[in-house]
């Protein structure tokens, strides 16, 4: 066990893990004149204050190979967790790095998981691989359980501004313009290919929130985890939490808040929900 080590890139918002050989490997959000690296030093309020104002164009940069390597360090058995490939390149990044640090030690192994996703449905894969690693299973078993795993977890979302998805060309300005003067609220999920997919749009909060939890009915979740991660919005995030638990007593709910990367995505108001399909 003690061999083990789990590592991620910020998207996870998990900075520190119990028990466990944890490293994380940040992301960076990028405007013309500025750079915020999402590690623990980072300031989130500050970020998104700016964020908000700002007009031209933003971007993120994923963890290189040589950031994966440095995050290696000297471990014995790997995993590592990447946001979707289908927004970023850090899953790339980290098998480049899986590929040079096994030739350079032939006995050590490195599984990368694509998440397919961001935000809490990586903190629910992380929280699941931790639990393997405590129980002593082997890391073949572990991969082989982990990519079960995978097949009952999920990632829907609610946003309240398309604006930083416009300013790096993710969505047309127009729509982000709409949605932000008007008041309407995108609620969508994660594709099975990783990519985000809107499932419709939400006139108000209230209305955003019963449609999200609907979602989680008609996706079976009966007593297993649910993640919420918000942009500051706490409110909401709680107002949310208590609607699924009306309906769903038995599913275990934690509220979390975005660290750089999902805040850049969610922005201020949105969340990120992950949930485990049973």
């Amino acid at each position: 066990m003690n061999n083990m080590k789990i590592i991620t890139d910020s998207s996870s918002d998990v900075l520190t893990l119990d028990d466990i050989d944890f490293a994380n490997a940040p992301l960076k959000i990028i405007s013309d004149d500025r750079q915020f690296v999402d590690d623990e030093q980072l300031d989130v309020a500050e970020m998104v204050e700016y964020l908000e104002h700002y007009k031209g164009k933003t971007k993120s940069s994923c963890p290189n190979t040589n950031d994966w390597l440095e995050a290696f360090d000297d471990a014995k058995e790997i995993f590592c967790v990447t946001i979707t490939s289908g927004l970023s390149g850090s899953y790339n990044s980290a098998f480049s790095a899986k590929q040079i640090y096994e030739d350079e030690y032939p006995d050590r192994k490195v599984y990368i998981i694509d998440s397919l996703s961001a935000g809490p449905e990586l903190r629910l894969i992380i929280e699941k691989l931790r639990e393997y690693i405590l129980s002593g299973f082997s890391f073949e078993e572990i991969c082989d359980k982990i990519k079960d795993y995978q097949q009952n977890t999920g990632l829907i979302f609610m946003l309240k501004s398309l604006k930083n998805f416009a300013n790096n060309g993710r969505v047309s300005p127009a729509l982000a313009k709409i949605v932000g003067i008007v008041g309407i609220c995108i609620v969508g999920k994660a594709s099975d290919e990783g990519t985000l997919e809107p499932l419709e749009k939400c006139r108000g909060e209230a209305r955003a929130i019963k449609k999200i939890t609907d979602f989680l009915a008609e996706s079976g979740i009966e007593k297993g985890k649910v993640s919420i991660s918000h942009c500051q919005n706490e409110t909401g995030a709680i107002a949310l939490k208590k609607q699924i638990q009306d309906r769903f007593p038995s599913v275990q709910i934690d509220i979390n808040e975005c660290r750089g990367l999902c805040s850049f995505y969610a922005e201020k108001g949105g969340f990120l929900v992950g949930y485990e399909k049973f």
